[in-house]
């Protein structure tokens, strides 16, 4: 029996990043370890997921302590009828197969320029490439993430698959975490807490 025969059912709070994006009012959920522990990969990985009855699809994030978290946005929360701080029903599963993951623009550029790298990353799967984007993408500072692309395309030129020494869980780099939680009775950056 596969994995997603046997789907995780859980509990969890909707809670509010402490650092919001600045348009965006989206929210998150850490998923208990026993429901991490039915996928395929302690890394970024694509599931499918019930929410208060309503079904979609989306891409976990590790929270470097070999479990994951779900970024919830607005509409989802909308159509499942939730809202930050409530305790959601959520059923999730592995997604039969991993999508093409989106290529950020400024390492589709790079690509373009250096046809041996592109041509290893169109032999690589969708969990390697996965890996790549969430390497590049996951550097703090500009600077760093065009580094990164400079040398995953050098990598790709020389024949590798597969992104060496990243740790895509973060529990062995300490490189990766789950968004902190704004404080209970805080909304909103702009908006007052609830009380004092």
């Amino acid at each position: 029996m596969s994995p997603s025969d046997n789907p995780a059912r859980f509990q969890a709070t909707i809670l509010r990043p402490a650092k919001p994006d600045v348009d965006t009012a989206w929210a998150f959920v850490i998923l208990p370890k026993s429901a991490s522990d039915i996928l395929p990969r302690r890394g970024r990985t694509t599931v499918d997921i019930t929410l208060n009855g309503h079904d979609f699809q989306a891409t976990l994030d590790p929270d470097g302590q070999l479990s994951h978290w779900l970024r919830l946005e607005p509409e989802t929360l909308e159509s499942a009828g939730a809202a930050v701080g409530d305790t959601a029903s959520f059923e999730i599963a592995p997604a039969a197969q991993e999508p093409e993951p989106d290529i950020p623009p400024d390492f589709q550029e790079a690509l373009a320029a250096a046809p041996e790298a592109r041509a290893v990353w169109e032999a690589t799967t969708p969990i390697a490439r996965l890996d790549w984007i969430h390497w590049m993408t996951s550097a703090k500072q500009a600077k760093t993430r065009a580094k990164r692309i400079h040398d995953a395309c050098d990598m790709l030129a020389s024949g590798k698959k597969r992104v060496c020494c990243f740790d895509p869980s973060g529990y062995y780099s300490k490189a990766l975490s789950a968004p902190q939680a704004a404080k209970t009775g805080w909304v909103g950056a702009d908006e007052k807490p609830a009380h004092k």
